[in-house]
């Protein structure tokens, strides 16, 4: 092997009956063997840092249970991370704006359709993110999963107004929603998801210091 470089290997687990195959001793001993976990936050981290549609990424944060795969004997797909880039693809191809048609989406919710929540939701009843950010005075809406919604939208929102003159301003509007949420942990869910996003430029801003962001202390 050239200097740098390393050979691994990604598999499932015997137990997983996905696939596998006992792997001769003498091979397997030439390996260092890990298990890994899927985190929804590390996929929320990597799919807000690499542009996956909001909308999937509220969906899988309102039911974190998608997390836990078990591979075993099924028709269909099944949820995983793999499978929610599919969605993000399939809505990126389509000329849905802001509504996802259960068809749309179920390849990557095949076992638990009802995590695709606010994605079937009518565009007018979400909150208007627009309004959000210009400092008015929007109520959270009752629903939970238009909570997440909202909060995924906002954090989108957010990375998208890095390169813009008002940023700290925008930024400052979704600090002051996020107080606005009857469940503190909403609150913190979206300033956290915020700060994983745009880093500590957030800091900088004045509500976080005086205003809703205390939630996190």
């Amino acid at each position: 092997m050239p200097t740098g470089w390393a050979i691994f290997a990604a598999g499932n687990r015997q137990g997983d009956r996905g696939v596998t195959y006992s792997m001769p001793a003498p091979l397997a001993n030439r390996f260092s063997h890990f298990e890994f976990d899927t985190n929804l936050d590390d996929w929320v981290a990597w799919a807000y840092a690499n542009g996956i549609d909001e909308r999937v990424i509220a969906s899988c944060a309102f039911v974190p249970s998608c997390c836990s795969i078990s591979i075993g004997p099924q028709p269909g797909g099944l949820p995983s991370p793999r499978s929610w880039e599919f969605a993000h693809r399939a809505l990126a191809k389509s000329a849905i704006t802001r509504n996802c048609s259960p068809a749309l989406c179920r390849p990557a919710w095949v076992r638990r359709p009802a995590s695709t929540g606010g994605l079937r939701r009518e565009p007018r009843q979400a909150p208007d993110i627009d309004a959000i950010l210009r400092g008015d005075k929007v109520p959270v809406p009752r629903e939970v999963d238009l909570q997440y919604a909202v909060a995924a939208a906002l954090v989108g929102r957010a990375i998208r107004a890095r390169d813009n003159g008002n940023a700290q301003e925008t930024y400052g509007h979704i600090i002051d929603y996020a107080g606005s949420f009857p469940q503190r942990e909403m609150g913190v869910m979206l300033i956290s998801d915020m700060h994983r996003a745009i880093g500590q430029e957030l800091f900088s801003v004045p509500q976080f210091a005086h205003g809703p962001s205390r939630l996190l202390m």
